[in-house]
């Protein structure tokens, strides 16, 4: 979810202190955001440190905007620490402080989606086809703002993931296989099965063990999904997990289909090469 404009507006009241930013100097503050988001603003806009960063925030797109507030959010937690405390005598300290209230929570919000975001801008690197980008986009769109339908997707992406894989292997499969019957055959297909893996070789059992486990996620996923998930009606009675959970089903499946699309990638490189 993308800052409103009054949301930016409390972060820019919270640093921006009569023109300055918080007890930044030109130089100070130009390296520091060029460390955060590549752009040195006072040189970009010969402006005040102030007006240079309400106008990048203006025109930024909203994940660089989002960055730098969250980043600059950090070093106020990490330096005003008497400001937030209510110890400090200076001028507007009480002012600042309600203002750092109402900026916490949205400061949480975001940095979870910048998360959020890189994670899911991953997972498109991998895919090239219109279908899996919507998948990935509905998955990681709704995973906070409607869980139930997180839940649903995140199988369907493993199914579409594992199906693809299948198909450009030139392998058949069942239109009737249950989630966890697909990602065994995907994981044979890809020479990763847990029960094809040599416990003798070095760290052999350990392999054995985690590929056991990844292979398991997609059975739970599954009955997660049938009572929780879209795809099955529901009654007047139910009631849908809650957002922790659908976070668990989007990240178990990500990380699940993230490893078996390396895994099919690379054995494509290794047929290339020879």
């Amino acid at each position: 979810m993308a800052m409103t404009g009054i949301e930016k507006g409390c972060f820019l009241r919270l640093f921006n202190r009569g023109g300055y930013v918080l007890n930044f100097t030109t130089d100070s503050f130009d390296t520091f955001t060029k460390s955060s988001v590549g752009v040195a603003l006072c040189a970009r806009y010969g402006l005040s440190k102030g007006k240079s960063l309400t106008a990048y925030i203006e025109e930024a797109p909203p994940e660089d905007a989002s960055k730098l507030l969250c980043d600059l959010f950090e070093y106020y937690e990490a330096h005003y620490t008497a400001e937030i405390e209510g110890e400090s005598s200076e001028w507007g300290a009480d002012e600042y402080r309600r203002y750092y209230e109402k900026c916490k929570p949205i400061a949480k919000r975001e940095q979870s989606g910048v998360s959020v975001f890189a994670q899911k801008a991953d997972l498109e690197a991998h895919f090239t086809s219109e279908y899996m980008r919507q998948q990935i986009d509905a998955l990681f769109t709704s995973r906070e703002t409607y869980p139930t339908e997180a839940i649903g997707k995140s199988k369907e992406l493993i199914e579409s993931c594992c199906k693809s894989i299948l198909e450009e292997n030139g392998r058949t499969y069942d239109k009737n296989w249950s989630l966890g019957q697909l990602v065994k055959a995907t994981m044979q297909c890809l020479d990763v099965d847990a029960n094809e893996i040599n416990a003798g070789l070095p760290a052999g059992d350990t392999v054995k063990r985690i590929l056991g486990s990844l292979g398991n996620i997609a059975g739970g996923i599954a009955e997660l999904r049938n009572p929780y998930g879209t795809g099955h009606g529901k009654p007047d009675s139910y009631k849908g997990l809650t957002v922790r959970h659908a976070k668990l089903a989007v990240g178990s499946a990500t990380t699940l289909v993230e490893y078996l699309w390396d895994a099919h990638e690379w054995r494509k490189e290794q047929r290339v090469a020879h």
